[in-house]
Protein backbone atom coordinates (compact mmCIF):
# COMPACT_ATOMS: atom_id res chain seq x y z
CA UNK A 1 0.00 0.00 0.00
CA UNK A 2 2.79 1.84 1.00
CA UNK A 3 4.24 1.46 -2.15
CA UNK A 4 1.60 2.55 -4.34
CA UNK A 5 1.14 5.68 -2.06
CA UNK A 6 4.80 6.50 -3.68
CA UNK A 7 4.35 5.71 -7.20
CA UNK A 8 0.65 7.78 -7.24
CA UNK A 9 2.88 10.80 -5.65
CA UNK A 10 5.54 10.52 -8.20
CA UNK A 11 3.10 10.65 -10.92
CA UNK A 12 1.32 13.58 -9.62
CA UNK A 13 4.70 15.39 -9.47
CA UNK A 14 5.61 14.50 -13.02
CA UNK A 15 2.54 15.83 -14.28
CA UNK A 16 2.16 18.96 -12.03
CA UNK A 17 6.20 19.60 -13.61
CA UNK A 18 5.33 18.62 -17.02
CA UNK A 19 2.40 21.48 -16.95
CA UNK A 20 4.45 23.60 -15.37
CA UNK A 21 7.00 23.59 -18.20
CA UNK A 22 4.35 23.78 -20.57
CA UNK A 23 2.85 27.06 -19.33
CA UNK A 24 6.03 28.56 -18.93
CA UNK A 25 7.48 27.88 -22.53
CA UNK A 26 3.45 29.15 -23.98
CA UNK A 27 4.06 32.35 -21.36
CA UNK A 28 7.31 32.83 -22.90
CA UNK A 29 5.40 32.58 -26.40
CA UNK A 30 3.05 34.81 -25.87
CA UNK A 31 4.97 37.70 -24.83
CA UNK A 32 6.76 37.47 -27.70
CA UNK A 33 3.65 37.79 -29.61
CA UNK A 34 2.21 40.46 -27.66
CA UNK A 35 5.31 42.59 -27.95
CA UNK A 36 4.23 45.79 -29.79
CA UNK A 37 5.46 45.58 -33.37
CA UNK A 38 7.06 47.93 -35.55
CA UNK A 39 5.02 49.32 -38.37
CA UNK A 40 7.44 48.96 -41.61
CA UNK A 41 7.38 52.23 -43.37
CA UNK A 42 6.69 51.21 -47.33
CA UNK A 43 8.19 54.05 -49.29
CA UNK A 44 6.29 54.88 -52.56
CA UNK A 45 8.92 55.10 -55.59
CA UNK A 46 8.37 58.60 -56.62
CA UNK A 47 8.01 59.07 -60.88
CA UNK A 48 10.45 61.15 -62.67
CA UNK A 49 11.01 62.43 -66.19
CA UNK A 50 14.60 60.31 -66.31
CA UNK A 51 14.85 57.71 -69.30
CA UNK A 52 17.45 55.70 -69.63
CA UNK A 53 17.63 56.31 -73.70
CA UNK A 54 17.84 58.89 -75.57
CA UNK A 55 15.47 57.39 -77.74
CA UNK A 56 11.99 58.07 -75.32
CA UNK A 57 12.83 62.00 -76.31
CA UNK A 58 11.82 60.88 -80.06
CA UNK A 59 8.16 59.47 -78.68
CA UNK A 60 6.56 62.67 -76.93
CA UNK A 61 3.07 61.26 -76.25
CA UNK A 62 4.52 58.04 -74.38
CA UNK A 63 4.75 57.49 -71.16
CA UNK A 64 7.74 57.46 -68.80
CA UNK A 65 7.84 55.43 -65.80
CA UNK A 66 11.25 54.98 -63.70
CA UNK A 67 13.13 51.77 -64.10
CA UNK A 68 15.15 50.58 -61.37
CA UNK A 69 18.08 50.47 -62.60
CA UNK A 70 20.17 47.26 -61.71
CA UNK A 71 23.92 47.79 -60.68
CA UNK A 72 25.58 45.19 -63.27
CA UNK A 73 28.12 46.25 -66.21
CA UNK A 74 25.27 44.40 -68.63
CA UNK A 75 23.06 46.67 -68.21
CA UNK A 76 24.16 49.73 -66.99
CA UNK A 77 24.11 52.62 -69.82
CA UNK A 78 26.35 55.48 -69.86
CA UNK A 79 24.18 58.48 -70.65
CA UNK A 80 27.39 60.20 -71.45
CA UNK A 81 28.01 57.84 -74.04
CA UNK A 82 24.72 58.11 -75.82
CA UNK A 83 24.61 62.18 -75.66
CA UNK A 84 27.62 63.14 -76.13
CA UNK A 85 29.36 60.54 -78.47
CA UNK A 86 28.82 61.39 -82.14
CA UNK A 87 27.94 58.08 -83.01
CA UNK A 88 25.47 57.69 -80.41
CA UNK A 89 24.57 61.12 -80.64
CA UNK A 90 20.46 60.81 -80.97
CA UNK A 91 19.06 64.14 -80.29
CA UNK A 92 21.66 66.43 -81.98
CA UNK A 93 22.43 64.27 -84.92
CA UNK A 94 24.93 65.77 -87.31
CA UNK A 95 24.02 66.29 -91.19
CA UNK A 96 26.58 66.37 -93.63
CA UNK A 97 25.78 67.68 -96.98
CA UNK A 98 25.61 65.74 -99.94
CA UNK A 99 26.13 66.87 -103.79
CA UNK A 100 25.41 64.26 -106.50
CA UNK A 101 27.46 64.39 -109.51
CA UNK A 102 26.93 63.36 -112.54
CA UNK A 103 29.31 62.71 -115.73
CA UNK A 104 27.86 64.18 -118.89
CA UNK A 105 30.57 62.93 -121.06
CA UNK A 106 30.35 63.23 -125.14
CA UNK A 107 29.64 59.65 -126.16
CA UNK A 108 26.50 60.18 -128.02
CA UNK A 109 28.15 62.91 -129.78
CA UNK A 110 31.36 60.81 -130.63
CA UNK A 111 29.00 57.46 -132.16
CA UNK A 112 26.53 59.98 -134.25
CA UNK A 113 30.22 61.53 -135.80
CA UNK A 114 31.48 58.20 -136.39
CA UNK A 115 28.06 57.93 -137.95
CA UNK A 116 28.11 60.78 -140.07
CA UNK A 117 32.23 60.05 -141.41
CA UNK A 118 30.67 56.73 -142.38
CA UNK A 119 27.62 58.34 -143.83
CA UNK A 120 30.46 60.60 -146.02
CA UNK A 121 32.97 57.49 -146.29
CA UNK A 122 30.61 55.18 -148.27
CA UNK A 123 29.26 58.29 -150.36
CA UNK A 124 33.01 58.74 -151.37
CA UNK A 125 33.45 55.02 -152.26
CA UNK A 126 30.74 54.57 -153.85
CA UNK A 127 30.45 57.66 -155.86
CA UNK A 128 34.25 58.76 -156.53
CA UNK A 129 34.11 59.90 -159.57
CA UNK A 130 31.14 62.52 -158.76
CA UNK A 131 33.04 63.68 -155.81
CA UNK A 132 36.15 64.62 -158.29
CA UNK A 133 33.75 66.17 -160.88
CA UNK A 134 31.91 68.20 -158.20
CA UNK A 135 35.50 69.83 -156.80
CA UNK A 136 36.14 70.55 -160.49
CA UNK A 137 33.26 72.37 -161.27
CA UNK A 138 33.65 74.24 -158.26
CA UNK A 139 36.89 75.55 -157.88
CA UNK A 140 38.12 75.68 -162.01
CA UNK A 141 36.52 77.28 -164.19
CA UNK A 142 36.96 76.12 -167.93
CA UNK A 143 35.31 75.14 -170.93
CA UNK A 144 34.43 71.46 -169.98
CA UNK A 145 32.63 73.02 -167.07
CA UNK A 146 29.27 72.42 -169.07
CA UNK A 147 29.90 69.03 -169.61
CA UNK A 148 30.77 68.51 -166.25
CA UNK A 149 27.69 69.95 -165.60
CA UNK A 150 25.83 68.20 -167.65
CA UNK A 151 27.10 64.91 -165.81
CA UNK A 152 26.62 65.75 -162.71
CA UNK A 153 22.91 66.49 -163.55
CA UNK A 154 22.92 63.19 -164.54
CA UNK A 155 23.46 61.47 -161.55
CA UNK A 156 20.86 62.00 -159.54
CA UNK A 157 21.53 59.70 -156.24
CA UNK A 158 24.53 60.79 -155.53
CA UNK A 159 23.55 64.48 -155.54
CA UNK A 160 20.81 63.86 -153.10
CA UNK A 161 23.41 61.57 -150.79
CA UNK A 162 25.25 64.41 -150.57
CA UNK A 163 22.36 67.07 -150.32
CA UNK A 164 21.09 64.92 -147.12
CA UNK A 165 25.04 64.97 -145.75
CA UNK A 166 24.89 68.54 -146.28
CA UNK A 167 21.72 69.10 -144.06
CA UNK A 168 23.24 66.77 -141.59
CA UNK A 169 27.06 68.43 -141.05
CA UNK A 170 25.62 71.74 -141.39
CA UNK A 171 22.76 71.19 -138.97
CA UNK A 172 25.05 69.45 -136.43
CA UNK A 173 27.46 72.63 -136.83
CA UNK A 174 24.54 74.97 -136.11
CA UNK A 175 23.79 72.75 -133.54
CA UNK A 176 26.87 72.78 -131.62
CA UNK A 177 27.62 76.68 -132.21
CA UNK A 178 24.48 77.04 -130.34
CA UNK A 179 25.35 75.10 -127.65
CA UNK A 180 28.48 76.79 -127.62
CA UNK A 181 27.43 80.24 -127.45
CA UNK A 182 24.78 78.96 -125.01
CA UNK A 183 21.87 79.49 -126.62
CA UNK A 184 18.61 77.69 -126.57
CA UNK A 185 19.74 75.62 -123.41
CA UNK A 186 16.02 75.17 -122.31
CA UNK A 187 15.96 72.44 -125.23
CA UNK A 188 18.45 69.42 -125.40
CA UNK A 189 21.16 69.18 -128.21
CA UNK A 190 19.45 66.38 -130.16
CA UNK A 191 16.10 68.62 -130.44
CA UNK A 192 18.07 71.68 -131.28
CA UNK A 193 20.09 69.26 -133.99
CA UNK A 194 16.57 68.04 -135.67
CA UNK A 195 15.61 71.83 -135.73
CA UNK A 196 18.19 73.49 -137.81
CA UNK A 197 18.18 70.15 -140.04
CA UNK A 198 13.92 70.83 -140.10
CA UNK A 199 14.88 74.77 -140.45
CA UNK A 200 17.67 74.20 -143.38
CA UNK A 201 15.03 71.65 -145.37
CA UNK A 202 12.85 74.26 -145.30
CA UNK A 203 14.83 77.69 -146.25
CA UNK A 204 16.38 74.99 -149.16
CA UNK A 205 13.04 73.82 -150.35
CA UNK A 206 11.30 77.25 -150.18
CA UNK A 207 14.28 78.79 -152.30
CA UNK A 208 14.17 75.82 -154.90
CA UNK A 209 10.32 76.64 -155.51
CA UNK A 210 10.73 80.17 -155.55
CA UNK A 211 13.91 80.29 -158.01
CA UNK A 212 11.63 77.71 -160.30
CA UNK A 213 8.69 80.00 -160.16
CA UNK A 214 11.08 83.17 -161.03
CA UNK A 215 12.78 81.45 -164.07
CA UNK A 216 8.92 80.44 -165.31
CA UNK A 217 7.21 83.33 -164.51
CA UNK A 218 10.57 85.69 -166.45
CA UNK A 219 11.09 82.60 -168.84
CA UNK A 220 14.16 82.51 -167.92
CA UNK A 221 14.86 78.72 -167.12
CA UNK A 222 18.28 78.18 -168.22
CA UNK A 223 19.70 81.06 -165.95
CA UNK A 224 17.38 80.16 -162.97
CA UNK A 225 18.84 76.14 -163.60
CA UNK A 226 22.16 77.09 -163.35
CA UNK A 227 22.35 79.38 -160.40
CA UNK A 228 20.28 76.29 -158.75
CA UNK A 229 22.86 74.35 -159.47
CA UNK A 230 25.60 76.63 -158.29
CA UNK A 231 23.39 77.03 -154.48
CA UNK A 232 23.46 73.13 -153.69
CA UNK A 233 27.01 72.35 -155.59
CA UNK A 234 28.14 75.23 -153.31
CA UNK A 235 26.14 73.50 -150.06
CA UNK A 236 27.54 70.48 -150.76
CA UNK A 237 31.28 71.21 -150.95
CA UNK A 238 30.12 73.32 -147.73
CA UNK A 239 29.33 69.74 -145.58
CA UNK A 240 32.15 68.21 -146.50
CA UNK A 241 34.70 71.32 -145.53
CA UNK A 242 33.04 71.31 -142.71
CA UNK A 243 33.99 68.23 -141.12
CA UNK A 244 37.26 68.86 -139.37
CA UNK A 245 35.61 71.54 -138.06
CA UNK A 246 32.47 70.18 -136.60
CA UNK A 247 34.83 66.85 -134.82
CA UNK A 248 37.24 69.60 -133.19
CA UNK A 249 34.24 71.65 -131.96
CA UNK A 250 32.40 68.53 -130.80
CA UNK A 251 35.37 66.95 -128.98
CA UNK A 252 37.13 69.54 -127.37
CA UNK A 253 36.80 72.69 -124.92
CA UNK A 254 38.14 76.28 -124.08
CA UNK A 255 40.69 77.68 -126.72
CA UNK A 256 41.01 74.60 -129.15
CA UNK A 257 36.81 75.10 -129.14
CA UNK A 258 36.31 78.60 -129.66
CA UNK A 259 39.10 78.49 -132.50
CA UNK A 260 37.23 75.46 -134.09
CA UNK A 261 34.53 77.83 -134.09
CA UNK A 262 35.76 80.76 -135.27
CA UNK A 263 37.61 78.94 -138.65
CA UNK A 264 34.13 77.34 -139.01
CA UNK A 265 32.23 80.66 -139.40
CA UNK A 266 35.27 81.86 -141.70
CA UNK A 267 34.85 78.90 -143.97
CA UNK A 268 30.99 79.10 -144.22
CA UNK A 269 31.59 82.84 -145.11
CA UNK A 270 33.87 82.78 -147.74
CA UNK A 271 32.33 79.69 -149.19
CA UNK A 272 29.05 82.30 -149.63
CA UNK A 273 30.81 84.74 -150.74
CA UNK A 274 32.32 82.19 -153.57
CA UNK A 275 29.08 81.24 -154.77
CA UNK A 276 27.62 84.47 -155.18
CA UNK A 277 30.48 85.14 -157.76
CA UNK A 278 30.46 81.94 -159.48
CA UNK A 279 26.76 83.05 -159.44
CA UNK A 280 27.58 86.21 -161.31
CA UNK A 281 29.74 85.05 -163.68
CA UNK A 282 27.19 82.37 -164.86
CA UNK A 283 24.22 84.41 -165.05
CA UNK A 284 26.37 87.52 -166.60
CA UNK A 285 26.96 85.25 -169.71
CA UNK A 286 23.51 84.30 -170.53
CA UNK A 287 21.31 87.81 -169.35
CA UNK A 288 24.14 90.26 -169.55
CA UNK A 289 22.60 91.93 -166.25
CA UNK A 290 25.10 94.83 -164.67
CA UNK A 291 26.55 94.26 -161.20
CA UNK A 292 23.41 97.21 -159.51
CA UNK A 293 21.17 94.88 -160.55
CA UNK A 294 22.98 91.52 -159.01
CA UNK A 295 23.53 93.29 -156.11
CA UNK A 296 19.75 94.68 -155.68
CA UNK A 297 18.38 90.94 -156.01
CA UNK A 298 21.41 89.81 -153.01
CA UNK A 299 19.98 92.25 -150.32
CA UNK A 300 16.61 91.47 -151.60
CA UNK A 301 16.88 87.49 -151.77
CA UNK A 302 19.62 86.59 -149.64
CA UNK A 303 20.96 88.74 -147.12
CA UNK A 304 17.58 90.04 -146.13
CA UNK A 305 15.72 86.71 -145.26
CA UNK A 306 19.27 85.42 -143.36
CA UNK A 307 19.25 88.42 -141.13
CA UNK A 308 15.86 88.33 -140.34
CA UNK A 309 16.04 84.63 -139.92
CA UNK A 310 19.22 85.59 -137.73
CA UNK A 311 16.68 87.94 -135.70
CA UNK A 312 13.81 85.28 -134.81
CA UNK A 313 16.16 82.66 -133.76
CA UNK A 314 18.00 84.64 -131.15
CA UNK A 315 14.84 86.10 -130.01
CA UNK A 316 13.26 82.68 -130.10
CA UNK A 317 16.06 81.32 -128.22
CA UNK A 318 16.86 83.57 -125.82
Amino acid sequence: MLKYLIWTGLFLSGQQLMAQATGDSLGSFDTVIREPVKKRVIRKPVRTNISISPVNSLLPNTRRDTIPVVNHSFWHVDSFLYTKHPFFSFSKPIRYPVSIRQWQGKEVTFYALIGLLIFFALIKNGFYRYILDLLKVFFRTTVRQRQLKDQLTQSPLPSLLLNIFFLLSVGMFLALLLTYFKLGLQYNFWMLFLYCVAGLLIIYSIKFIVLKFIGWALEIPDATEVYIFVVFTTNKIMGIALLPFLIVLALTYGTVSQLASTAGIGVIIGLFAYRYFLSYISIHRQLKISFFHFLVYLCAFEIAPVLLINKLLFTFLT
